[in-house]
């Protein structure tokens, strides 16, 4: 057992930092606040490799794991720029596109995407359906080569900036006359696929939104892998890169966080003439923050070394409890970063209040609380399945 990263891991540690801080919180808010994109960082993240990390090296990437790309995901986020596509498009798309497409989708699509020339985004979450995909209500059905698909999605970040979005539905098993999902590239510009931007507040470059997919026709090698069996393991495939990278940038933005507030009460003088952070009411609640997120970080890592190891179920287990802890652990240094700072805190200039949408929606997706613990009491607790 090692908690050592590797000399490479460390070099790109260093150099996603200094790339981060380059650009830094206020970057990231001047974009969101404008209604525009972080798309300088995000180009010369690409240009420098970062994006593809976890892309194997024969369609442009850098042969790394779900641990390299969780790094670049901290360390912008712990210098202030959390970019929510990462999750999106290098760690869902290019992770399911990688094990499960075929030899021409990855072809077309993973370059693109490990250069950051190309976004695709995830489709899944449907307003009815909520945290059971099983009743997912997009369909897919054959019309002579091609697929029709009609459905809405909701909550579906980055449509705006993306050529292509990864749509989960559901298909006939004509053997059994059951639906079973299945995963489709389509085009954002393909005709019958409309969206609605969602007003969310949360205080971030990249947008949510209602999708609705009205026969929306798409070629036979629309669908991803070489048959429809290829359906659920890919959807799978796509959940623990997922967490594990979400928990990655709620741990880097707790370290922002608690770094901001640490500074400022180091240096804030009040009561006779002693930084505010030598009283014990405030360096200890930003301790105790300090030690959540350490304490996520150990369990991210853990998450994203079994993965890389293809310890499936074992990184399904840990990638559910970091982002638990992750988003526990983030929500509360935000927090306790505002209240030290008091009323600067909640100040666009200081930084932190800015984070206060985000952290707290990380607490919900892209999946509940109260789902992983749900999870966790099912399968390490072995209780009865309570839904």
């Amino acid at each position: 057992m090692t908690f050592d990263l590797t000399g490479e891991q460390d070099q790109l540690r260093d150099a996603v930092r200094a790339l981060g801080r380059r650009y830094g919180h206020g970057y990231f808010v001047e974009k969101a606040k404008a209604g525009e994109h972080t798309t300088e960082l995000w180009t010369e993240a690409g240009r420098l490799g970062y994006l593809g990390v976890n892309i194997p090296t024969e369609y442009g990437g850098g042969g790394g794991g779900i641990t390299e790309l969780a790094i670049v995901c901290e360390e912008l986020a712990a210098a202030g720029c959390p970019l929510l596509l990462l999750v999106v498009s290098p760690a869902i798309a290019a992770t399911v596109i990688t094990r499960h497409g075929t030899e021409e989708q990855r072809k077309r699509h993973l370059p693109g995407l490990a250069d950051g020339s190309a976004k695709i985004v995830f489709a899944i979450t449907e307003p009815e359906a909520g945290s059971n995909f099983h009743r997912l209500g997009t369909v897919a059905r054959r019309d002579g080569d091609d697929w029709v698909l009609n459905g809405r999605k909701c909550y579906i970040s980055g449509v705006d900036e993306a050529g292509h979005v990864l749509v989960v539905a559901r298909t006939e098993d004509s053997s059994t006359g059951k639906l079973k999902p299945a995963l489709f590239l389509v085009p954002t510009d393909a005709a019958g696929l409309t969206r609605s931007k969602l007003d969310m507040e949360i205080v971030s470059p990249e947008n949510q939104f209602l999708l609705y997919l009205d026969d929306v026709r798409v070629p036979a090698d629309a669908l991803l892998g070489e048959s429809l069996d290829a359906g659920l393991p890919a959807l799978f495939a796509g959940l623990n890169p997922e967490r594990i990278t979400v928990a990655a940038m709620g741990a880097g933005t707790g370290r922002y966080a608690i770094e901001r507030a640490s500074e400022y009460t180091a240096t804030r003088k009040v009561w006779g003439g002693r930084s505010i952070g030598s009283h014990q009411g405030v360096s200890h609640p930003l301790a105790h923050a300090a030690v959540q997120v350490e304490l996520a970080r150990l369990m991210i890592q853990k998450a994203a070394t079994l993965y890389d190891a293809g310890r499936d179920l074992e990184a399904g287990v840990a990638g559910n409890m970091a982002k638990y802890a992750a988003g526990e652990a983030a929500a509360l240094a935000v927090d306790t970063a505002v209240q030290a700072l008091g009323g600067t805190g909640m100040t666009t200039e200081y930084g932190v209040a800015t984070l206060l949408g985000a952290v707290r929606a990380g607490r919900i997706a892209p999946v509940s609380r109260e789902m992983i613990l749900n999870f966790v009491a099912q399968h390490v607790l072995g209780q009865e399945k309570s839904y």
